[in-house]
Protein backbone atom coordinates (compact mmCIF):
# COMPACT_ATOMS: atom_id res chain seq x y z
CA UNK A 1 0.00 0.00 0.00
CA UNK A 2 1.62 3.21 -0.86
CA UNK A 3 1.52 6.02 1.58
CA UNK A 4 -1.06 8.37 -0.18
CA UNK A 5 -3.13 4.84 0.02
CA UNK A 6 -2.31 5.19 3.76
CA UNK A 7 -3.95 8.64 4.34
CA UNK A 8 -6.82 8.23 2.53
CA UNK A 9 -9.69 8.61 5.09
CA UNK A 10 -10.45 4.90 5.89
CA UNK A 11 -14.29 3.88 6.38
CA UNK A 12 -16.81 5.36 8.65
CA UNK A 13 -15.01 6.98 11.61
CA UNK A 14 -12.83 9.32 8.49
CA UNK A 15 -16.25 10.38 6.96
CA UNK A 16 -18.14 11.13 10.68
CA UNK A 17 -15.40 12.66 11.47
CA UNK A 18 -15.47 14.84 7.60
CA UNK A 19 -18.90 15.74 8.35
CA UNK A 20 -18.78 16.99 12.14
CA UNK A 21 -16.39 19.10 11.88
CA UNK A 22 -18.12 19.96 8.15
CA UNK A 23 -21.30 20.46 10.10
CA UNK A 24 -19.74 22.41 12.82
CA UNK A 25 -18.16 24.76 10.40
CA UNK A 26 -15.25 25.38 12.90
CA UNK A 27 -12.84 22.30 14.56
CA UNK A 28 -12.32 23.27 18.48
CA UNK A 29 -8.89 22.62 20.05
CA UNK A 30 -9.04 23.60 23.78
CA UNK A 31 -5.65 24.79 25.28
CA UNK A 32 -5.03 26.30 28.59
CA UNK A 33 -2.08 29.15 29.19
CA UNK A 34 0.99 27.02 30.98
CA UNK A 35 3.68 29.26 32.86
CA UNK A 36 5.73 28.44 29.46
CA UNK A 37 3.44 30.45 27.70
CA UNK A 38 3.82 33.43 29.27
CA UNK A 39 5.69 36.57 30.01
CA UNK A 40 7.41 37.57 33.22
CA UNK A 41 3.62 39.48 33.54
CA UNK A 42 1.88 36.13 33.30
CA UNK A 43 0.35 37.86 30.11
CA UNK A 44 0.57 34.85 26.42
CA UNK A 45 3.15 35.79 24.89
CA UNK A 46 2.23 36.38 21.11
CA UNK A 47 3.59 33.94 19.61
CA UNK A 48 2.23 31.29 21.82
CA UNK A 49 -0.86 31.70 19.89
CA UNK A 50 0.30 31.13 16.35
CA UNK A 51 1.77 28.13 17.59
CA UNK A 52 -1.38 26.86 19.14
CA UNK A 53 -3.48 28.01 15.85
CA UNK A 54 -0.81 25.43 14.26
CA UNK A 55 -1.37 22.91 16.62
CA UNK A 56 -4.91 23.01 15.70
CA UNK A 57 -5.08 23.09 12.44
CA UNK A 58 -2.51 19.99 12.60
CA UNK A 59 -5.25 17.99 14.63
CA UNK A 60 -7.88 19.17 12.61
CA UNK A 61 -6.36 17.40 9.86
CA UNK A 62 -5.20 14.71 11.50
CA UNK A 63 -9.27 13.92 12.28
CA UNK A 64 -9.73 14.04 8.84
CA UNK A 65 -7.09 11.06 8.29
CA UNK A 66 -4.47 13.45 7.25
CA UNK A 67 -1.03 12.91 9.42
CA UNK A 68 1.31 15.66 9.32
CA UNK A 69 3.64 13.10 8.85
CA UNK A 70 2.55 11.23 6.56
CA UNK A 71 2.17 14.20 4.16
CA UNK A 72 6.33 14.01 5.51
CA UNK A 73 6.50 10.91 3.71
CA UNK A 74 4.75 11.88 0.76
CA UNK A 75 7.37 14.88 -0.13
CA UNK A 76 5.45 17.49 0.75
CA UNK A 77 5.45 20.49 3.53
CA UNK A 78 2.82 22.98 4.07
CA UNK A 79 4.91 26.30 5.68
CA UNK A 80 2.65 29.31 5.95
CA UNK A 81 3.06 31.39 3.59
CA UNK A 82 0.72 34.76 4.83
CA UNK A 83 -0.48 35.27 7.88
CA UNK A 84 -2.78 38.16 9.67
CA UNK A 85 -3.73 38.33 12.78
CA UNK A 86 -5.44 40.33 15.40
CA UNK A 87 -5.08 40.47 18.77
CA UNK A 88 -8.07 41.48 20.83
CA UNK A 89 -7.56 40.39 24.40
CA UNK A 90 -4.65 38.82 25.98
CA UNK A 91 -4.69 35.48 27.81
CA UNK A 92 -3.30 35.10 31.53
CA UNK A 93 -1.16 31.96 32.92
CA UNK A 94 -3.57 29.35 33.88
CA UNK A 95 -6.49 31.04 32.13
CA UNK A 96 -8.00 28.32 29.56
CA UNK A 97 -9.20 28.90 26.03
CA UNK A 98 -10.58 27.41 22.77
CA UNK A 99 -8.57 27.88 19.43
CA UNK A 100 -11.35 27.28 16.49
CA UNK A 101 -10.04 26.72 13.07
CA UNK A 102 -11.63 26.38 9.67
CA UNK A 103 -10.95 25.48 6.27
CA UNK A 104 -12.05 28.88 3.99
CA UNK A 105 -11.00 27.38 0.84
CA UNK A 106 -8.21 26.52 -1.87
CA UNK A 107 -7.17 27.22 -4.96
CA UNK A 108 -4.10 25.46 -6.47
CA UNK A 109 -1.43 24.41 -3.57
CA UNK A 110 -2.56 27.49 -1.55
CA UNK A 111 -4.82 26.71 1.95
CA UNK A 112 -6.90 29.33 3.49
CA UNK A 113 -7.70 29.11 6.58
CA UNK A 114 -9.66 31.07 9.50
CA UNK A 115 -9.22 31.31 12.92
CA UNK A 116 -10.69 32.27 16.37
CA UNK A 117 -9.45 31.98 19.95
CA UNK A 118 -11.92 32.55 22.42
CA UNK A 119 -12.62 31.81 26.24
CA UNK A 120 -14.67 28.46 26.48
CA UNK A 121 -17.82 30.37 26.75
CA UNK A 122 -17.34 32.32 24.03
CA UNK A 123 -17.86 35.66 25.66
CA UNK A 124 -14.35 36.73 25.30
CA UNK A 125 -12.08 37.08 22.03
CA UNK A 126 -8.92 36.76 22.54
CA UNK A 127 -7.44 36.39 19.03
CA UNK A 128 -8.38 36.29 14.97
CA UNK A 129 -6.41 34.97 12.16
CA UNK A 130 -6.32 33.99 9.02
CA UNK A 131 -3.46 31.76 7.59
CA UNK A 132 -2.16 30.76 4.28
CA UNK A 133 -0.38 27.51 3.26
CA UNK A 134 1.44 26.44 0.52
CA UNK A 135 1.93 22.65 -0.71
CA UNK A 136 5.75 22.80 -1.09
CA UNK A 137 7.95 19.74 -1.83
CA UNK A 138 10.42 18.85 0.67
CA UNK A 139 13.15 17.79 -1.25
CA UNK A 140 13.75 20.17 -4.04
CA UNK A 141 11.94 23.74 -1.81
CA UNK A 142 9.87 24.46 -4.53
CA UNK A 143 6.18 24.60 -4.90
CA UNK A 144 4.23 21.98 -5.74
CA UNK A 145 1.92 22.00 -8.95
CA UNK A 146 -0.59 20.47 -7.15
CA UNK A 147 -1.69 18.79 -3.54
CA UNK A 148 -1.30 15.18 -3.35
CA UNK A 149 -4.32 13.74 -4.35
CA UNK A 150 -5.72 12.57 -1.09
CA UNK A 151 -4.67 15.86 0.47
CA UNK A 152 -6.74 17.43 -2.64
CA UNK A 153 -9.97 15.24 -1.97
CA UNK A 154 -10.12 15.54 1.61
CA UNK A 155 -10.22 19.15 1.38
CA UNK A 156 -12.38 19.77 -1.10
CA UNK A 157 -15.04 18.25 0.14
CA UNK A 158 -14.19 20.04 3.88
CA UNK A 159 -14.25 22.89 1.80
CA UNK A 160 -17.97 21.89 -0.08
CA UNK A 161 -19.26 20.87 3.25
CA UNK A 162 -18.35 24.22 5.18
CA UNK A 163 -19.90 25.96 2.56
CA UNK A 164 -23.21 24.19 3.06
CA UNK A 165 -23.13 24.89 6.55
CA UNK A 166 -22.33 28.42 6.75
Amino acid sequence: MSVEEQIQPQGQAAMQSLSDVASKSWFEYPVRAYPQHTDYAGVVWHGTYIAWMEAARIECLRTLGIGYADLVTLGCELPVVDLSIRYHRFLRMGMMAVVRTRLLGFEGVRINWDYQIQSQDAQELYVTAKVTLVAVDREKGKILRQLPATVQDVLARLSAAGNRSR
